[in-house]
């Protein structure tokens, strides 16, 4: 199975914690990474775009440990024209620039699922599902259904 995790989800571990749905949201994108690294058959799906927004993290610290999660990527696809093509195509659907080439990536690396804790990403998503030959989802969500 191949995941595509978007920088929301790398970054939920430094929120408030004190909330129980990103503490759980947290756990879940835990035990996610943990399965990723330990089992041959979940396979992470990375991009030139998620390695910019992580070097974008202001907070050296926090960058540092997203790069650690990060080391577990095991294929990071690269900006070609039909990424960018999609990408523009899921704009004019009113997708955030980063958040279509996310997916443009994830579908160009045929993940079978693509991650977010995004909920403005997750309800535009599920507005244009037949637009996406991947499944959207939230990391507990989807977690929840595969375990």
């Amino acid at each position: 199975m191949r995941i595509y995790l978007d920088a929301c989800c790398l970054n939920r571990p430094f929120d408030d914690q004190t909330q129980d749905r990103i503490r759980l949201e947290t756990e879940a994108i835990f035990i996610i990474l943990s399965r990723i690294e330990t089992l041959s058959d979940w396979e992470w799906i990375g991009s030139d775009i998620l390695n910019f927004e992580i070097e974008q993290t202001p907070d050296p610290e926090k960058r540092h440990r997203v790069r650690l999660f990060s080391a577990y990527i095991h294929y990071s696809i690269i900006i070609k024209q039909r990424e960018i093509e999609r990408a523009l195509l899921l704009e004019a659907l009113g997708f955030y620039p980063f958040d279509a080439l996310h997916l443009a990536y994830a579908e160009t690396g045929k993940a079978s699922v693509f991650l977010t804790t995004d909920d403005r990403l997750l309800s535009k998503a599920k507005s244009y599902s037949d637009q996406f030959n991947i499944r959207i989802e939230n990391p507990l969500t989807w977690l929840r259904e595969v375990v």
